[in-house]
Parts: structure tokens; C-alpha cells; sequence
């Protein structure tokens, strides 16, 4: 155990970090999408039942691994592989979610610069300044080409890495309990705004209808347990580093019910919004990804009255959210690189932001297709081996003694059983799946 490793200085503060971590794009770019495209209601009662399979299961098991071992993925991995003599395998395994870690970041960065670049454009009108969805198009076309956004790029970064010098509890801790607040008032407000526009009644009652054809499509669930399965952050890595800076009297499944709970709230006031915005335009809600955030949302506010307000709004939040996730998803590499070359942690995060920031300069054009793999292979693949280190190799025993830690009554006995021949194929399961479709999250 490592007495000298950093910890959160309240539970709230772990659980808004890990509630930051888990708020991201996808809650905002692709889940109003899919309840959109996949019938609205049908598509909720899947994810709903998928978020609670998950949180209660991965994401429990992730932050109990990673407080057992106080460490990192490679620590964790190496210590569970120590009981069968082979450390080293456990620690080359678990590079793996170490490295797919940076690599998400990386691509995450590129992502950041974009939003930070629109987001300060809210306030000095050039985010809203083109007259047409073509024309917001072709302004977003030339910020996600090669070099096409150094500066704003650069400038995120840095934000994410000063905040990440300050350590765990004076850096990630405050920066999440400033940010996730800040976040949800926001997205509130634009609820609230949203809902007293002509026609958002019809985006609520899509959102809710329950359409039977679409409640039967099989991909309606497979979806729907992409979204969830990439919405909780499991991959063996940020969940797991911060369940590292955890003590033996937090109560881990709680805290791990507060997340999901806190992530689909969020992932709903994003839908609120969103899919009543279009309703109030009869436009249809077909496009997800980065274009409806950058191209055709910004051409919709634009109609609205008050847009300039509304986009400060809107894209401030979402900055604020990205940030929390790009902070928890460079945290991974930094603690690695601290723990391993003995270094400080300023020293660390220099080392991490110089790779970061040479990489993400010069993928800014292939960005798409970069987090494409990082999504469809490498965050179910370091999912699948922390379920299977846990859960397959340090045995019942183990487990049980680790999630019933800080707790004052013993989880349900069914646990571990459920982790180890559900949890885990279900990470192989997505693995599959997002080769074969070409991916689901």
C-alpha cells in the first residue's frame, strides 16, 4: 500500500469527479441521437435497465480493484497476477487501458479545442455568425481539418493540466465540484428556457412515446448497451485510478448508484433540451456526432429568440463537462508515469502534455476514425481484462472483501457470481459487437 498516495478530501468530492468523468459528449452529441432514431421511450427502458446492470456491477468492481491496489491499471493488474506468480503479464496487461487512456485523451484534447474555440465565440459572436446550416458546416469543416485549430487546441490542454498539477484533491476534486455543479444549473436553465418555446411539447412526447416495433429491433438494445456501457467510463482506467485515491471507509456500491444515477440525469437534460429544441422547428434529430453539436445546433439556436445567451449557455456547459472528462482521462497516464519514473507530479504532467500535445496537433484531421478504434477496441478490451482480473483471477473471497469495505451491511452474495458470468461477457459481448457494426458507442 502506498501511505503516501494522494486521496479525495470528501466522498462528494470523489463522486462528482467520477459523475465528471462519466458527463461527456456522449451524453450530449450521441444520447439525444439514439433516443431520437431508436423510438424515443423504447429506447430509454434498455438503457435504463443496461445503466443499472452496469453501475452495479463494472463500475463497482473497477473502483474496488483500483482502491485495493492503490494504484494505477499496470499495479492493479500486476498485483492480482502476483497471486499466480506471473506480475509481469498483469502488469503488461495492464498497459492496455493505460495507453488507450492517453490515446482517448489525445483525441479528447482535439475535441476540447473545438468546443473551447465555440464556446469563447458564443461571447465574442463569431459561433453564431454563419447564416446558414452549409455555412456553419464549412466553418466546422475548417476547424476539424489537419492544423486547423492549433491555438484553442493548445490552450485546453493547458487548462486540463494546470488544473491536473494541483494533485487530487486541490486540483481534480475542486475543479469537479466547481464544474458538475455548474453544469447541471446550466442545462436546467436551457430546460426550462426550451420548454416554454412553441412545439416543444412534440420533442416530449417523442422522447417518452413507446414505440413496440422499436422496443422489439434488436438494435434498439444493442445500442442502447453501447450508450450505457461507454456512458459509465468503464475501461479499466478512470474509474479505476480513482477508486486508487479512495479510503477503506467509503462505501463503494453507493457511491457507484450516486454516478449512474447523477450520468443519466445528465444524459436526460441533454435530451430535454435538445430534442424539444428541434421539435420547436419540426426538424428531425437523424444527425449525432460532432455535426450536431458544432453545425447543426448552433444554426438552430440562431433562430431562437435570445440565441446569443442561449449559445453562451449551452456551449459553457458543455465545455464544462468535456473538461471533467479530459481531466479524468489524462489522469490514468499521469499516475502511471509518477508511480513508475519516480517523478514528481508537476514533472509527470509536463511528460503527459508533451505527448498529448505533439499526437493530438497532428491527428486533428483523422480524430474521427482515431477515437472510432480507441472506442471500438481498446475501451471494452480494458474493460474485459479489469472484469477479468477481479473477477476470474483474484477470486470470490478477494472481491467480496474489497466491495464490502466502509460498508455497515454486506453487498448482496449474488455479486460476484453476476460480475463474473455476466459483467465480464457482457464487456466481451460489446467488444464484438462494435467490430461487427462498426461500433456502438
Amino acid at each position: 500500500m502506498k501511505n503516501n498516495r494522494e486521496s479525495f478530501n470528501s466522498r462528494w468530492g470523489f463522486i462528482l469527479a467520477c459523475i465528471g468523468s462519466a458527463v461527456g459528449m456522449g451524453n450530449i452529441w450521441m444520447f439525444s441521437t439514439r433516443v431520437s432514431l431508436y423510438g424515443g421511450g423504447s429506447f430509454l427502458i434498455p438503457y435504463f435497465l443496461f445503466i443499472i446492470v452496469i453501475a452495479s456491477t463494472g463500475v463497482i468492481g473497477e473502483m474496488s480493484l483500483g482502491r485495493a491496489a492503490r494504484s494505477g491499471p499496470i499495479d492493479a493488474f500486476g498485483m492480482i497476477c502476483e497471486k499466480k506468480g506471473k506480475r509481469k503479464l498483469g502488469e503488461t496487461f495492464g498497459m492496455i487501458p493505460v495507453l488507450g487512456s492517453l490515446a482517448m485523451a489525445i483525441g479528447y484534447t482535439v475535441v476540447m479545442g473545438w468546443i473551447l474555440k465555440y464556446a469563447v465565440g458564443t461571447f465574442t459572436g463569431t459561433t453564431l455568425a454563419p447564416k446558414t446550416v452549409e455555412e456553419f458546416g464549412k466553418k466546422f469543416g475548417n476547424m476539424a481539418s489537419a492544423f486547423g485549430n492549433n491555438i484553442w487546441q493548445v490552450m485546453a490542454l493547458v487548462i486540463c493540466m494546470i488544473i491536473l498539477m494541483f494533485g487530487v484533491g486541490q486540483g481534480i476534486e475542486k475543479a469537479n465540484k466547481i464544474l458538475m455543479p455548474i453544469f447541471f444549473i446550466l442545462f436546467v436553465i436551457l430546460g426550462v428556457y426550451v420548454s416554454f418555446q412553441s412545439g416543444a411539447i412534440h420533442g416530449y412526447h417523442y422522447i417518452f412515446r413507446i414505440d413496440k416495433t422499436a422496443l422489439l429491433d434488436p438494435k434498439t438494445w444493442i445500442f442502447a448497451l453501447g450508450q450505457a456501457f461507454f456512458s459509465l467510463s468503464v475501461a479499466g482506467n478512470g474509474t479505476l485510478i480513482y477508486g486508487s485515491y479512495l479510503s477503506d471507509e467509503e462505501d463503494i456500491p453507493a457511491s457507484a448508484e450516486r454516478v449512474a444515477f447523477f450520468d443519466t440525469v445528465a444524459a436526460m437534460l441533454a435530451a430535454l433540451v435538445i430534442i424539444p429544441a428541434m421539435a420547436t422547428t419540426g426538424a428531425k434529430l437523424n444527425q449525432g456526432g460532432p455535426g450536431l453539436l458544432f453545425i447543426y445546433l448552433p444554426n438552430l439556436i440562431r433562430s431562437m429568440p435570445g440565441s446569443r445567451w442561449i449559445a453562451m449557455i449551452f456551449f459553457v456547459a458543455v465545455l464544462f463537462a468535456g473538461m471533467t472528462s479530459l481531466i479524468n482521462l489524462y489522469e490514468a497516464p499521469i499516475a502511471t508515469v509518477q508511480e513508475k519514473l519516480h517523478v514528481g507530479r508537476k514533472t509527470s504532467c509536463i511528460i503527459v502534455a508533451v505527448i498529448g500535445l505533439l499526437v493530438s496537433l497532428f491527428i486533428q484531421g483523422i480524430v474521427s476514425d482515431w477515437m472510432d478504434v480507441l472506442s471500438i477496441y481498446i475501451c471494452p478490451l480494458g474493460a474485459g481484462l479489469a472484469g477479468i482480473m477481479f473477477f476470474w483471477i483474484a477470486g470470490k473471497r478477494y472481491v467480496e472483501a474489497q466491495v464490502n469495505k466502509g460498508r455497515k451491511k454486506k453487498f448482496t452474495k449474488r455479486y460476484f457470481l453476476v460480475c463474473k458470468y455476466l459483467y465480464v461477457p457482457i464487456c466481451i459481448f460489446v467488444l464484438v459487437l462494435g467490430i461487427a457494426l462498426g461500433g456502438i458507442g
